[in-house]
């Protein structure tokens, strides 16, 4: 009589979590104009941007290129808000799965985060060809510490959009609050400009918000000469941690009575 061998909980949940990780690829790459997009926006913005701001500055930011300083601001700030919303939609949008027990709130935003980075990495790439292509000097000095920053911002905007996923199951109303908190971060996360840029005594105004931590600090891992000044490592990581650790806390006490709403 053959047995029946018996999977480990953590067996199912990393098959549950790529068969979601399966579907978002081939929902999401069926929308050859949404994925399209997803590459071309960034590189319109920036090179108007460019454009706009190397009229000032004689085509280089603080020692880079402009063109580079505007595509690390770009890609970086849109990882964040869409990773953000596709986290606070996820638990929502495949509330129907919940039905199946092995499907669980932290593996449809862990899916979704991963899609959205996968789109990432692609955007990264077609964005370092084209600057091949433009013969724009690219340059990356610490690739490690590039790909850290990267993650940890992505790892950021997912778990602070879990938690806005969950809360928006007991106030549906957090959508807009949402939305209005993520429009200003354009202006105030160094996507457009530098601390450098501002004098010292004002850098307390932006210097509060991780996201532009990330931005200076991959600016820097690229190109040392751009200096790193007025952020930390340090501060980036520990917002990662405490918003992972308040994430997974409330995830842990509320996910079963979210899910049942």
């Amino acid at each position: 009589m053959s047995s029946i061998a018996k999977r480990s909980p953590w067996g199912i949940w990393k098959d549950v979590i790529f068969a979601l990780f399966a579907r978002e690829i081939r929902v999401g790459f069926n929308d050859k104009l949404g994925i399209g997009w997803a590459i071309v926006q960034p590189v319109l913005f920036i090179f108007i941007l460019s454009f706009l701001r190397g009229r000032l500055n004689g085509g280089e930011t603080h020692g880079i290129p402009t063109f580079v300083f505007m595509a690390f601001g770009m890609v970086l700030i849109q990882c964040f808000l869409q990773t953000f919303h596709a986290g606070a939609r996820a638990i929502k949008k495949n509330k129907a799965l919940f039905a199946f027990r092995q499907v669980q709130p932290i593996s449809v935003v862990l899916a979704s985060g991963l899609f959205e980075l996968l789109v990432k990495i692609f955007v990264s790439l077609g964005m370092g060809l084209m600057m091949y292509f433009l013969d724009l000097e690219l340059q990356l000095s610490d690739p490690l510490s590039l790909m850290f920053y990267f993650f940890s911002l992505w790892l950021f905007s997912l778990s602070l959009g879990f938690i806005f996923g969950l809360i928006a199951l007991y106030i549906p109303e957090v959508d807009k609050i949402q939305n209005l908190m993520t429009r200003p971060l354009f202006f105030i996360s160094g996507v457009f400009f530098s601390l450098q840029d501002f004098p010292q005594e004002y850098w307390w105004l932006l210097d509060w918000n991780p996201i532009l931590h990330a931005i200076e600090l991959s600016r820097y891992a690229a190109y040392p000469v751009y200096g790193q000044v007025g952020v930390s490592s340090g501060y980036l990581a520990m917002s990662v941690l405490t918003s992972t650790f308040l994430c997974l806390s409330i995830y842990q006490a509320y996910w079963k009575k979210a899910i049942s709403r």
